[in-house]
This record gives C-alpha cells, sequence and structure tokens, in this order.
C-alpha cells in the first residue's frame, strides 16, 4: 500500500497498512493494492467538484482503479483520499475503512439495505 501524506497531521502508518490488508483478505482481494492521500480541504474540495459534482469539501473520496495496473504492478483497486480536516472526532481509520468498502463495491446510497451491509463490515473490520 502507498501512502501520501500531503497534510501536518501526523499518520501511524503501519496501522493503517495493516487495516487495508484485513479489509483486502476479508474481501478475498488480497492480491490487489490500493493507495491511500491525505490531503488539505482546498485539495478535497477540488476533488469533490471536479468529480461529483459538489462544490464542497468532504472527508473521505475514494477512486475506483480496477483493471488498471498499480506502481507495484500489481492489480490497482483504487484510491482513498481522506481530508483530516473534515474527519470528525479525528477518527480517520473509520472513514478509510468506509472509503475502502466503496473501492470493494460496496455502497451505502443505494438503497438502506446495502447501507446496512456496508454499515456492518465498517464494524467488523473495526
Amino acid at each position: 500500500m502507498e501512502i501520501n501524506n500531503l497534510t501536518k497531521v501526523k499518520i501511524d502508518e503501519k496501522l493503517f497498512s495493516t487495516v487495508a490488508k484485513k479489509i483486502l483478505i476479508g474481501e478475498n482481494r488480497e492480491k490487489e493494492e490500493i493507495s491511500l492521500a491525505f490531503v488539505n480541504k482546498t485539495e478535497i474540495k477540488k476533488l469533490n467538484k471536479k468529480f461529483r459534482k459538489k462544490d464542497e469539501p468532504t472527508d473521505v473520496l475514494s477512486f475506483s482503479a480496477i483493471g488498471e495496473t498499480s506502481p507495484a504492478g500489481g492489480e490497482g483497486l483504487g484510491e482513498v483520499v481522506i481530508c483530516p480536516d473534515m474527519v470528525p472526532d479525528k477518527n480517520l481509520l473509520k472513514v478509510f475503512v468506509h472509503g475502502v468498502l466503496h473501492l470493494c463495491g460496496y455502497d451505502h446510497e443505494k438503497s438502506e439495505e446495502d447501507a446496512k451491509i456496508m454499515e456492518e463490515k465498517e464494524k467488523l473490520y473495526l
């Protein structure tokens, strides 16, 4: 897993890598790779506007890379981008798990049932 911290927030990279590995194994995607970036409010707002047409900062965005090769040569699953300034109670790990589950195909916005499934998965991996 590649981690890019573009903020001044101190990040426990080993913890994020361990959790990512746990999720990927649990979702039978252990051969896939993800990247993680931490950005400021200005940058996440730009990304949110460009890709989701929402002109406001958000806590986490997920960008799928299915079918692409990662820089390490494996199958790329995608990238999770987190804005620590937008995360309530500085719960970065929870929004990271949320973002990785989106990369794995879960979508809480489809239906109430899908939202419950995703919530249960979040609890499992946390």
